[in-house]
């Protein structure tokens, strides 16, 4: 019975080429569609998930409220590492980390950066990252050990046994190999080349052995695993409290809360409320919806093209039926005629996507592919075109079983005008799709160029940043006078973060300060310079010169500030910073450091010598790249241990649009194939329906019909639907970017000429597709239409 459903299936498609190329063309693309889009989805989903103690990890969080708003925050003191351990006894283990930098690192002749952590000796035995040698329990034991991954094991020793070898780090101590740890997968929250203990760090940095009893200094990430994760709700209670118990300062409630790992890459944004308000989430869920929007579309130019077919195989149906074949039955061969046809474009749509992944993985920056080998993805191909096979073939298998055997046999049914309102329905379903996309495309890449244009408050134009060491901190001087003197640069700074980063946030009181007001502040420590490096304006006052003595004990503030502060005359305030008075100098411009989609914030700058980078001003040049190696040379003579490497400021900022960036790519990339197979399937439908009237065109030109009404006559039936479609569409998509835009502070506004552009270009899109089939038909011969009349 099969064999012979198969058999009529490939009679049927040689029948109709056109129309089977149409219907396999518009599938394929629809299944390449969604499995880009969902092998996309199911790498976001499956972050982490490879760790065997993925449901019992967190990571602790602060809430505290300031500026006007509840807010999260995931560093907290540095003895909270120590206190979790003795807190609750539902919590099984704690670990500190750092907060992954690039290092240098040192076997023998190699010398290569490599990005890395600090981690207390707990942090292997609590993430159990699969190791190639070594256990997770000893391997960060000895406080002078370090765990290196497989590729940096073999770049630093080749093919011999990296266990027991010695490795140069920072140029600072000498560390023990005792354990190499598999290459992490891309769907890791943690990415890293090597693990240094933690021991090591507080013997090596000051800072950080001076902080082990400070309960004031947020600056460090701790984790937490728990015995049991249905205790989760007991856990946050037992340290809810625990901040406010030892850390009481400003007058400010903080609360400690556990963040899941399940939540950590999808769930990262919070209200003004403090509750969570997605994250990455969003676009999982707006993809996953394009995805299903792409297969409806695809689904439904089967629909329409085997329903508008229908005449022609409502011979056969009456003949089956006068023979005894029942209606279920007949039922059952069309689904499974459709089942076959999904069955030719899904294999070819696994070609097409094997031919598009490497693109598409540029695209997206990710390593995806298919794996063959996972009995999941031949489970999803058979659900998939089963579903999309029964759903297809549904509605023309129960349309084309119920036609009644006597009348097909007279040849009194008119199968494709019963069949008339529907299709027009699910045209009009197809085009509203697009629309929406079309429209949601042009809106996000205004919100791109929105964000993009706005000031700055500084200039990128040949700003570097190079990250500080020991060495260059304490040549710095040097360095920055060899700089200036070599006619290279025209300006160098330091400071403890770049101008495209914020890196540390504090309190600041004023003069009329209400008392119930607490304001958080970005904190910039710097040396002289900031502002003409940078290029940022000076409003007021003057920004830190020796040219007055020291400025040990002044402070510049931004513009923000100023406004907070409601300061009239500002020069020669005191404002108080940790407890010492402050005098105010200067004002400069608002500096767009953070998210380019909030306002900038609150700022002050002090002279301090936190590390952190040092900023170079190059000059205008013709040949950027002789400036760069003659400013490499310069480095290199003061710190001879470590390659120059270096950042220009406007790829940085750059980087801040990574994901609004691959929105715009991907929506775009998809709303034009959803377009495509739209108009596939009105290609289809248009060729049909003039060759279904062929006989009534040819009438129409025998009494005098010109071929521009001819093609008016068939194309405007077709324009009524887009223009349904857009008048049903167009309020759909300003609710959903409405909604969409709601997460950006800094938002475009929903402009009307959009929809009317838009619903212009579908319009022409489908008058042409309609026109040039309406213009076959009316130039043929009508003699040959009317012969058999």
């Amino acid at each position: 019975m099969l064999k012979n459903f198969f058999l009529i299936s490939i009679r049927n498609l040689k029948k109709n080429g056109l129309y089977s190329v149409i219907n396999i063309s518009g599938l394929s693309i629809g299944i390449v569609c969604s499995v880009l889009i969902l092998l996309w989805v199911a790498d976001e989903v499956s972050y982490d998930k490879f760790l065997p103690k993925y449901d019992r990890l967190y990571q602790l969080w602060i809430s505290s409220e300031f500026d006007d708003k509840v807010n999260n925050w995931r560093s907290v003191p540095l003895p909270t590492y120590e206190e979790m351990k003795v807190i609750d006894s539902n919590i099984k283990n704690s670990v500190v980390a750092g907060w992954g930098g690039n290092r240098l690192l040192t076997a023998g002749d190699v010398r290569i950066t490599k990005r890395g952590y600090y981690v207390s000796e707990e942090f292997l035995e609590m993430f159990e990252f699969e190791l190639a040698s070594g256990t997770h329990e000893e391997a960060l034991k000895d406080p002078m050990s370090i765990v290196l991954s497989e590729s940096l094991a073999k770049i630093l020793f080749g093919d011999e046994d990296p266990i027991g070898e010695q490795v140069k780090l920072e140029n600072e101590g000498t560390l023990q190999v005792t354990a190499i740890v598999k290459d992490l997968p891309e769907n890791s929250s943690f990415q890293f080349d090597y693990l240094a203990t933690w021991k090591y760090r507080e013997s090596v940095n000051e800072w950080v052995k001076d902080n082990k009893t400070n309960w004031g200094n947020y600056s460090f990430q701790v984790f937490v695993e728990l015995n049991e994760p249905s205790r989760e709700v007991d856990v946050e209670q037992s340290i809810y409290d625990l901040a406010m118990e030892k850390d009481g300062e400003h007058g400010m409630e903080k609360h400690y809360f556990l963040h899941p790992m399940s939540q950590w890459r999808l769930y990262s944004n919070w209200d003004d409320e403090g509750k969570q308000a997605g994250g990455r989430s969003d676009y999982v869920q707006l993809f996953t919806a394009i995805a299903i929007v792409i297969l409806i579309i695809a689904c439904i130019n089967f629909m329409n093209l085997a329903t508008a077919r229908s005449e022609k195989r409502a011979k056969e149906v009456g003949i089956r039926k006068s023979l005894g074949t029942t209606r279920s039955r007949l039922i059952y061969q069309f689904i499974c005629e459709s089942i076959f046809i999904t069955f030719i474009a899904f294999g070819i749509a696994v070609l097409l996507t094997e031919l598009a992944l490497p693109a598409y993985n540029s695209l997206v920056d990710k390593e995806l592919s298919i794996n063959y080998a996972s009995p999941i993805f031949w489970l999803a191909a058979v659900g998939i075109i089963i579903v999309l096979g029964v759903i297809a073939g549904s509605y023309p298998a129960f349309y084309l079983s119920s036609f009644k055997p006597v009348q097909t046999l007279k040849g009194t049914v008119k199968a494709g005008k019963g069949a008339t309102t529907p299709r027009k329905v699910l045209v009009i379903m197809q085009f509203a799709f697009s629309i929406v996309l079309m429209i949601s495309t042009i809106v996000i890449f205004q919100q791109i160029n929105l964000v993009k244009n706005r000031d700055l408050g500084y200039d990128q134009e040949r700003l570097i940043a190079v990250e500080l060491t020991e060495d260059l901190r304490e040549n710095y001087d040097i360095v920055k006078q060899e700089l200036e003197s070599s006619g290279l640069v025209e300006s160098v700074t330091r400071s403890n973060s770049q101008i495209t980063q914020i890196n540390s946030n504090n309190f600041l009181g004023w003069p009329g300060k209400p008392e119930d007001k607490r304001v958080i502040f970005t904190t910039i420590t710097t040396t002289y310079d900031y502002a003409k490096t940078m290029g940022i304006d000076v409003l007021m006052g003057r920004d830190f010169s020796k040219d007055y003595g020291s400025d040990s004990t002044a402070i510049v503030i931004n513009k923000a500030a100023l406004d907070i502060m409601g300061l009239e005359d500002p020069i020669g305030t005191n404002l108080d910073l940790w407890g010492d008075e402050r005098k105010l100098i200067g004002v400069i411009d608002n500096v767009l450091m953070g998210s380019p989609y909030d306002p900038v914030k609150p700022m002050f700058m002090i002279l301090d010598d936190w590390g952190g980078y040092i900023s170079v001003r190059l000059k205008k040049t013709n040949d950027l790249q002789q400036t760069l190696a003659g400013v490499e040379e310069i480095f290199t003579k003061h710190n001879p241990a470590y390659p120059f490497e270096y950042n220009f400021a406007d790829d940085e900022f750059q980087r801040k649009f990574t994901t609004i960036n691959l929105t715009r790519k991907l929506a775009s990339l998809f709303a034009t194939l959803a377009f495509i197979i739209t108009g596939l399937g009105l290609f289809g439908l248009a060729s049909y329906t003039a060759e279904q009237r062929i006989k009534e065109i040819g009438i129409r030109k025998v009494l005098g019909a010109t071929i521009a009404s001819l093609m008016n006559l068939m194309s405007k039936d077709f324009a009524k639907l887009v223009i349904i479609s857009f008048v049903l569409a167009s309020p759909f998509a300003w609710y959903l970017l409405d909604q969409y835009l709601e997460r950006y502070t800094i938002r475009v506004g929903i402009q009307w000429w959009i929809f009317p552009v838009v619903g212009i270009i579908v319009l022409v899109f489908a008058i042409l597709i309609v026109s040039d089939q309406a213009r076959r038909a009316a130039k043929a011969n009508p003699v040959k239409s009317l012969r058999n009349e």
